[in-house]
């Protein structure tokens, strides 16, 4: 068993990302494009939707990756084509189709625990960015 901390969080993510890359790539799709897609379809319109995207892509230009999803008809201005509403959706069945059982016997006051601890570690991390954090 690996100790909660940095070496369980990345292998978790990095396991989590690659079973999201099986499902992506048939729709020919990278994690960010999904990503901006997933948050295209939570975006109430208010301010600029690069803006909105570039809040929560730290460290990504959105603008060639809007410009792409564009291009290949999936979003229009700052929301999504219907196309890309249908996409979204199919997508989002997928993942939870092959992720599900990941979920399905985990105790639910376990999960609210992990969710409670990694918020604060997200909260913590993204404090110590605004900051200006660096190694040594």
């Amino acid at each position: 068993m690996i100790p909660f901390g940095p070496q369980l969080i990345g292998q978790t993510e990095k396991a989590l990302s690659a079973l999201l890359q099986t499902v992506l790539t048939p729709h020919d799709l990278s994690e960010r494009e999904w990503i901006s897609l997933r948050l295209t379809a939570q975006f109430d319109g208010a301010g600029e939707l690069d803006a909105f995207l570039a809040d929560r892509l730290p460290a990504t230009e959105v603008g060639p990756i809007l410009t792409d999803l564009r291009h290949r008809g999936l979003l229009a201005g700052s929301a999504l084509t219907p196309t890309g509403e249908a996409r979204v959706a199919e997508i989002g069945r997928e993942i939870a189709d092959l992720t599900g059982p990941l979920w399905a016997d985990l105790d639910p006051h376990e999960t609210d625990a992990a969710a409670a601890v990694l918020n604060r570690v997200l909260d913590k991390a993204r404090l110590l960015l605004l900051r200006g954090a660096t190694a040594g």
